[in-house]
């Protein structure tokens, strides 16, 4: 079994990758395998905690500072993994894997860096507890507010799914072990199945609605802007 799991998922091409190769190759699944989808899963799901008292209590910090930290730490992982390989000899090669894996890399580079600068447009909170006032791009769910959910989610949600298959390209590149395809997959199953867990138990709280409740009163559940996620 342990000979097994250690030999290279392709057995007609050897496993032997330099200092560079390796490296990158563990930063970019540590950033965009573990944290950046765990991050993710965190931030739907858990913007009400189990033993929050939801809507008398709102405005949970937790999910906003599990969030910032996971992505934030993806992404300086990102840059780190990016220069090992940069001028590294022997990082590419002229096949067609190569080719791919390089500029699926480069794409997911670029959407990180987009979803960590989008966040600084996403406009004032505003709110009861907003010490700068009640009106905010939040609060008023304002057209800035809106464009810039749709975009955080939907380049967000589609760097994650291209992460997913730029790791496999670069597993496959480096004739990775057994062992750790097994892993990576082990790791994405649990998460998908504990998102789907949260979801059937109406864990998704819309992120307005998990900061000032769902009364009416508020702006932004007045006019629809919010809905179930």
């Amino acid at each position: 079994m342990w000979e097994w799991l250690l030999s290279p998922i392709d057995a007609s091409r050897m496993h032997d990758v330099g200092f560079a190769v390796s490296w990158h190759g563990r930063l970019m699944v540590v950033a965009w395998g573990i944290l950046a989808p765990l991050g993710v899963v965190v931030a739907r799901y858990w913007k009400v905690t189990p033993r929050q008292h939801w809507p008398e209590q709102t405005d949970n910090q937790f999910w906003w500072v599990f969030h910032r930290i996971a992505q934030y730490s993806a992404l300086v992982l990102t840059f780190i993994g990016v220069t090992l390989v940069w001028r590294s000899s022997g990082s590419t090669s002229a096949t067609a894997s190569a080719y791919l894996h390089h500029w699926m890399g480069w794409t997911i580079t670029v959407l990180g860096v987009s979803q960590a600068l989008s966040g600084w447009f996403r406009g004032s909170k505003g709110g009861p507890t907003d010490i700068e006032g009640l009106r905010g791009d939040h609060y008023d769910m304002t057209p800035r507010r809106i464009a810039f959910e749709v975009f955080h989610k939907t380049f967000g949600y589609g760097a994650l799914l291209l992460a997913g298959a730029t790791i496999l390209t670069g597993l496959w590149q480096a004739n990775a072990p057994i062992w750790m395809w097994l892993c990576i997959f082990i790791w994405w199953a649990g998460l998908i199945v504990a998102a789907l867990s949260f979801q059937r138990r109406g864990m998704a709280v819309d992120t307005y609605q998990a900061i000032w409740g769902n009364d009416p009163e508020h702006p932004g559940n007045r006019n629809g802007a919010t809905k179930s996620q």
